[in-house]
């Protein structure tokens, strides 16, 4: 028995159909059967099944008699599906590499659930690719499995069968079939989501739907929706059980009537009258109120229910005139108001420079903080004659200190500021509009020591470069005269990577200043304005983003290692910045951190750090405070983004392949045991050797004051170590707390 049973359906795919059947046989994952179901094609189709069935065993061809349509195909292949789960693909598009790997995956991790929904991908006939537009409803946050009732945001996904596997057993109890006819996903799809006992979601591109040229409805009867409806509303009541969902049911059939209705693609403009008519008796016949329309919504409900469908035609194209008109309107204005500011700059540029004056950006403009922030501070304090100012969006203007001019992006005032100022300083590039005048000194701070590929790199890796703009780029790096960098590593990647006639300066990260600098009493304040419990060890977990992703996945359940661990941890969750929503839901146990504005006080405030492959544990790793790395997706990560160095043969400190090893590290004491000490002084030396607590002062000294003579940096052994909470409570805090029934397997103390 077969873990996947792959069902594919083949009519006049045969241009189509060995990509698609590659796909499958070609999956990481072996353990399938693909039943691919000749629908009487009159086309090649039959022989293509015949071809992929004769070289290899796990391909079952079955060839119908006469056409019979989608839903019947899907029927045949399930009638001879022998596999845990089924999963079907339509003859034109394509599993993703290893879709099949994290299905399985997925499904072991949530206890086999009745049903998986998975996410997709539609790529045109040009070549380009969209992500489904209801992938929100995919998260994977929050328990699973789970019931319909749980989310129900799930029936507002598109009706598609391809999107889902599902438990063979699920589907042979409640005798689940597809309809003849076009739409026949409709009464299968609901019936699916709503029977299911168990249903889980991953968070995952699994299937390039193709949308070919002539349309992916064109051939389709439009008025085969009404006998599907017909057959959906006659399962509700054969189960009155699920008529709670009727009213969900009902305004989601006027919603896709009334879009049939204004798709001219799919509806010929003799048959509209007729369409409408019988949307109007569909909608008499299956009106559930109960379920509230929105008020955009109330208008269509309206005009269909009156089968006024020349008045409907009528608003549609008044509402496309309005909609023409209101945005002309608004292009003209900018238009105006992008000329009047372009004719300012240029005036501006005209004018003499200010030699006391300084500009400061960090993150996009999120608000100050990194390395621009403690430049800022810098500057303030030993060089005050120069005028400080920084760029930020208005709602991050909360974090700029009262002594610096708050600038907003493009106003006039922000593009005096980029015409006039002498200093620019950023750890992003600045408005690409720049114009750099002689006399100006831009210094790039970058944003911490990379682990991942950067700059040129990219090109080499196609999933995380994107729409990397080369001559953008290299346009960007003639504007810079100083790069700020924190170890040698950093120096030799800059260089290569962003090349240009900048100087590098290797005077450290000024942003982890603050950590020499700080005291023991500033921690505790820091934890006490975090709301840390007294006398416990509050773990930093931080983990990056991942290019192959396009929404945050937890990869670690906080809450069980939390319990598994006991009272005396605590986490901070902080997301990723390029998500801005949280990890995980604030507990007693678990405090969501995302929004603070300072990640350098939040590493003072914890006592050790878990991440994966964030930069942010070269900056942590100047506390000399434990790191744990959890690698669990090492391999994946490596493949999209690409790494400097393998981060599991040079860690600095233990290093779990799992949640259950992670747990281990934590409850032996490895975490802060001798060996994860040993790992982490041999990672400060190589990646902390300037992180003295001058950096600032060096970068202000050499550049605004002229100075040749700079502060020395003071050796590692020499430094002053700031104590974490757990070191000042005279004894391991985890004395108390049990060890996990299970052990894990592999630790990076064998390293």
């Amino acid at each position: 028995m077969p873990r996947f049973s792959v069902i594919v359906p083949a009519y006049q795919v045969q241009a189509y159909l060995h990509e698609c059947l590659e796909s499958v046989l070609s999956q990481s994952y072996p353990d399938l059967e693909l039943i691919a179901v000749d629908d009487r094609s009159p086309d090649a189709c039959g022989e293509i099944v015949d071809e992929f069935a004769a070289r290899d065993p796990r391909v079952r061809p079955v060839h119908l008699a006469e056409n019979r349509g989608p839903g019947p195909a899907r029927n045949a292949g399930l009638a001879a599906a022998t596999g845990d789960y089924v999963v079907f693909l339509d003859g034109d598009d394509t599993l993703t590499p290893d879709a099949l790997q994290a299905i399985a995956d997925r499904l072991k991790e949530t206890g086999e659930p009745d049903v998986l929904a998975y996410d997709h991908a539609l790529t045109d006939w040009r070549g380009g690719t969209a992500r489904n537009a209801s992938a929100l409803q995919l998260t994977e946050q929050g328990p699973a499995p789970f019931r319909l009732e749980d989310r129900p945001g799930l029936l507002r996904s598109a009706t598609v069968v391809w999107d889902k596997a599902y438990r063979r057993e699920f589907v042979e109890r409640e005798g689940l079939r597809f309809p003849p006819g076009r739409y026949e996903d409709t009464p299968w799809t609901y019936p699916v989501l709503m029977t299911a006992e168990t249903i889980a979601t991953l968070d995952r591109v699994c299937v390039h739907h193709r949308q070919r040229r002539r349309g992916s409805t064109a051939g389709r009867s439009p008025f085969d929706l009404f006998d599907q409806y017909d057959r959906l509303f006659a399962f509700l009541d054969q189960h009155p059980e699920l008529g709670r969902w009727r009213p969900v049911l009902f305004r989601r059939m006027v919603d896709r009537l009334a879009a049939v209705f204004t798709d001219r693609y799919r509806l010929p403009r003799t048959a509209r009258a007729e369409f409408l008519g019988r949307a109007r008796d569909h909608y008499r016949r299956y009106r559930a109120p109960g379920h509230p329309v929105p008020l955009r919504a109330r208008l269509r409900h309206t005009l269909v229910r009156l089968n006024l469908h020349r008045v409907y035609r009528a608003l549609e194209l008044a509402k496309r005139l309005s909609h023409r008109t209101t945005v002309r309107a608004a292009r003209l204005a900018g238009a105006v108001r992008t000329a009047s500011l372009r004719l300012h700059y240029r005036v501006q540029l005209r004018l003499p420079l200010h030699a006391d004056r300084a500009v400061f950006s960090a993150y996009g403009g999120r608000g100050h903080g990194g390395d621009p922030g403690a430049l800022e501070s810098a500057f303030r304090d030993l060089a005050p004659h120069i005028r400080t100012a920084w760029i930020a969006d208005p709602e991050h203007h909360h974090t700029i200190p009262t002594a610096t001019r708050r600038l907003r992006p493009g106003t006039a005032a922000y593009w005096t500021a980029l015409a006039r100022s002498k200093y620019l300083v950023g750890n992003t590039e600045f408005d690409p509009r720049l114009i750099k005048r002689p006399g100006q000194i831009l210094v790039q701070t970058r944003n911490g020591t990379p682990l991942k590929h950067m700059g040129l790199d990219l090109l080499e890796r196609p999933a995380a470069s994107r729409d990397l703009d080369v001559t953008a780029l290299l346009a960007d790096v003639d504007k810079w005269d100083y790069v700020l960098s924190a170890n040698r590593h950093s120096t030799l990647t800059w260089e290569r990577v962003f090349p240009g006639g900048y100087t590098t300066l290797p005077y450290g990260s000024p942003r982890n200043d603050v950590f020499q600098r700080a005291t023991s009493q500033d921690v505790r304040r820091l934890r006490e304005q975090l709301g840390i419990p007294e006398g416990t060890v509050a773990i930093l977990y931080a983990p990056t983003h991942r290019d192959y992703r396009r929404t945050q996945r937890a990869t670690l359940d906080l809450d069980r290692v939390l319990r598994r661990l006991g009272p005396r941890f605590v986490v901070l969750a902080r997301a990723h910045p390029r998500y801005e929503v949280p990890l995980a839901a604030d507990t007693a146990r678990v405090i969501d951190v995302t929004g603070h504005p300072s990640v350098e006080s939040l590493c003072l405030a914890s006592d050790a750090l878990v991440t994966d492959y964030s930069s942010l544990m070269f900056d942590y790793a100047g506390l000399d405070r434990p790191i744990v790395i959890h690698a669990d997706d090492w391999e994946a990560y490596e493949a999209a983004r690409g790494t400097y160095f393998d981060l599991r043969s040079f860690p600095p400190g233990a290093v779990a392949r799992s949640e259950d090893e992670l747990i281990d590290i934590f409850a032996t004491g490895h975490w802060r045991g001798s060996r994860s000490t040993q790992l982490r002084s041999a990672f400060r030396e190589r990646f902390c050797p300037y992180d003295d607590g001058r950096a600032a002062e060096r970068v202000v000294r050499h550049i605004v004051l002229g100075e040749t003579e700079l502060p020395p940096v003071v050796p590692l052994a020499e430094r002053r170590p700031v104590p974490s909470a757990a070191a000042e409570l005279g004894q391991s805090p985890l004395t108390t707390v049990p060890r996990p029934a299970s052990p894990a397997a592999v630790l990076t103390e064998n390293i």
